[in-house]
């Protein structure tokens, strides 16, 4: 008796195959969706971060204070110079006759003595001032002496210091030396000990001892002529840092011999600055301008390019269309422009360096009104405007970007939970399914049997 074979189902693999199928439309759905959400959430994170650069760039702006960068430079080795934005061109003469220099005496021989009952030192300055010194308690390693480091160790933590003089020691001839130096400069901070308060005779007899004390740097003031030595106009003080033009601070750090030729300071417009300080705008902008370019793009299918995560997004292209208006307006008639900012096809600036030199050196003052400022409660210009519509995304209460970033992440759980869902789903139909074959396995398998048997009992009977 011949019998037909029939289809053999694997119980594992067809339940998969089915459960797999049962969830496939779903499961596609939910992936998509994931993808589309977790590529928006890396996204947001880039865009915050480059919208936290740019506001960083907009701070550092107003700090500084002005684009309009100028200079002050000596035309001889006498010191230093800087000028603000406010300071007004023009050329002055220096004759840098004497340096200020801080004071240093020093007192030689100061062995090693009894620290019991030492008593007090008093630290003298020439302007009258004057700190105490508790020597009783500076035996440090308690040995019962008191020696030229512990006294300078006293004198350097003396509650009233606060940093006026600086002891320290030497050994000089193989005695130990205390040297003692201001704090500042200038002939009021000459310094001197006064010892009538050491109750310890042996210290006060060393430190009193005049062959014992010598001037090592006399205190003394800076002075400076405005014009030449003797026939322009003395001016001393403690400092060697002058502020005699207007907005314009002077360091001198080197006197001048007797006939030399007065310094010329030249204070005028900084070019190179200036033009350093707009490429730094223009640099900041195009940064975040590209980020936003990159994730609004549309794509291009033809040539396979994908869209950006925010392709069409409306804030971000409302976004990007302020901030071009923003480098539009006009300050005295005046725009970017005029000093060389452009726009580019591709939603960037350009900076003109020679248009830029040009508008600068005809009205600087105009290039700092178009800027303005991004500073708190003083927001104007094109960085104020900036910041506005920038905080409007950062703003850490009621930003757009915490409140996309919030969105996704809800977008994220939701999906998250529906995976869930769906696996469980999954799960159910592959345990049914698996039940269903198995069934069919084991009914299959008896079927077979019965079949062998009959065909042994019919091969025996055509026999």
């Amino acid at each position: 008796m011949a019998t037909t074979s029939s289809t053999t189902y694997d119980p594992t693999s067809t339940a998969t195959k089915l459960a797999t199928a049962y969830t496939a439309g779903r499961q596609a759905m939910i992936t998509a969706q994931s993808s589309r959400a977790m590529a928006q959430s890396k996204a947001l994170t880039s865009l915050s971060s480059a919208m936290s650069e740019f506001s960083s760039a907009l701070s550092s702006f107003s700090t500084q204070k002005s684009m309009v960068a100028n200079s002050a430079k000596f035309d001889a080795n006498v010191g230093t110079a800087t000028a603000s934005s406010t300071a007004i061109a023009g050329t002055y003469n220096f004759y840098v006759e004497r340096l200020a220099t801080a004071g240093q005496v020093s007192y030689g021989g100061v062995t090693d003595t009894a620290a019991a009952g030492s008593g007090s030192l008093n630290v003298v300055l020439a302007d009258g001032s004057n700190f105490n010194v508790n020597l009783t308690n500076s035996d440090n390693n308690h040995d019962g002496l008191l020696t030229a480091q512990e006294i300078a160790s006293a004198i350097n933590q003396a509650a009233d210091n606060n940093a006026r003089v600086t002891a320290s020691t030497l050994t000089v001839n193989g005695e130990p030396t205390l040297v003692l130096t201001a704090g500042n400069t200038g002939a009021d901070n000459a310094v001197s000990l006064d010892t009538s308060g050491i109750t310890n005779v042996d210290l006060k007899a060393i430190l009193d001892d005049p062959a014992k004390q010598q001037t090592l740097v006399a205190a003394q003031d800076a002075v400076v002529w405005v014009g030449a030595q003797n026939t322009g106009t003395r001016v001393q003080q403690a400092s060697n840092t002058f502020n005699l033009v207007d907005n314009v601070k002077m360091t001198f750090t080197r006197a001048q011999s007797v006939g030399e030729t007065p310094a010329t300071l030249t204070v005028g417009l900084d070019k190179t600055t200036t033009h350093a300080n707009v490429q730094a705008f223009v640099d900041a902008y195009n940064k975040l301008s590209t980020t936003l370019a990159n994730l609004t793009a549309p794509g291009d299918p033809a040539s396979g390019k994908d869209p950006g995560p925010f392709a069409q997004d409306s804030g971000l292209m409302a976004l990007r269309s302020r901030m071009t208006a923003t480098l539009r307006q006009l300050s005295g008639g005046q725009s970017l422009p005029t000093f060389g900012i452009t726009g580019q096809r591709d939603g960037t600036i350009a900076l003109d360096s020679a248009r830029l030199d040009k508008a600068i050196t005809a009205n600087p003052a105009a290039l700092d009104s178009l800027f303005g400022s991004a500073t708190v409660n003083n927001e104007s210009g094109v960085l104020g405007d900036l910041d506005t519509l920038t905080n409007q995304w950062t703003n850490s209460v009621d930003g757009q970007l915490n409140q996309r970033k919030s969105s996704v992440q809800k977008q994220q759980t939701s999906l998250s939970d529906r995976q869930a869902q769906l696996d469980d789903q999954y799960n159910s139909a592959y345990k049914r399914y698996l039940s269903q074959f198995t069934q069919l396995q084991t009914l299959q398998s008896q079927m077979a049997q019965n079949t062998g048997l009959f065909d042994a009992m019919f091969s025996k009977s055509d026999s």
